[in-house]
């Protein structure tokens, strides 16, 4: 069975087990997300208590719902936080903790409160020290799925070849426990994930990935869906 078949599959099995199991909450269906779920808060303070959260100064979230509280606490722990705008469309977003109120933090960490309270950029990104990600699945190796759209992924390449990120940036993930699953299958393009928090525990794989962008796979459709990559191809 293919790499990408296999993937499927596990994305199919775990949206099923976090809905039967109770644990998927709103936005629902859970199929075709990053699945929020009961215990993402412990999982995102769990995340800020390891020294990977507390030296960094700048922080990438994803904009995805269970990652609210990661991007609520590191303003509220003054980080500089970055996130991607959906599907990388209108580029990246810059929460400054000193330029929003922190009666306002809680709203600037929803997507509508981004673009709200942030600052939109393009490729003009500062230095980042820990990149955040929603994940579907993942497994003690480090190896994660996310929906199967591959923004994670293109993200990790964008932020490399810009030099916001290098061989050495770790990547942690949030998730329910029931997503940590036996094996997931890695491919060339796929970021590694270095640390994974969960409602109970922290899990540290120690995988360190090689961001950049691998051109000869992204599709014309891809191309002309986001500037930033049409950005990087004229640079």
């Amino acid at each position: 069975m293919k790499a990408k078949e296999r993937k499927r599959l596990i994305r199919e099995k775990v949206w099923d087990l976090l809905e039967r199991e109770g644990v998927a909450l709103f936005p629902k269906p859970t199929k075709g997300r990053i699945p929020n779920f009961r215990g993402a808060e412990r999982a995102a303070i769990n995340l800020t208590l390891q020294s990977e959260w507390r030296k960094s100064d700048v922080i990438f979230v994803n904009p995805d719902s269970p990652q609210r509280y990661v991007r609520m606490l590191g303003l509220m722990q003054g980080k500089l936080i970055i996130m991607a705008t959906p599907r990388l469309r209108e580029g990246f977003i810059i929460l400054n903790p000193r330029k929003i109120l922190p009666a306002n933090y809680e709203k600037a960490s929803t997507i509508r409160g981004a673009f709200k309270y942030g600052k939109k950029v393009g490729l003009e990104l500062p230095k980042i020290d820990l990149k955040v990600t929603g994940s579907v699945a993942v497994d003690l190796n480090g190896n994660r799925l996310g929906k199967g759209h591959g923004y994670s992924d293109l993200e990790y390449g964008i932020l490399g070849e810009v030099g916001a990120i290098d061989s050495k940036t770790p990547v942690a993930t949030t998730v329910h426990d029931l997503q940590v699953v036996d094996e997931v299958p890695r491919e060339e393009h796929d970021m590694p994930v270095y640390l994974i928090a969960t409602p109970t525990k922290v899990i540290r794989t120690g995988a360190l990935g090689n961001p950049k962008i691998i051109w000869n796979r992204l599709s014309e459709e891809i191309l002309a869906e986001i500037p930033l990559l049409r950005s990087l191809m004229r640079a």
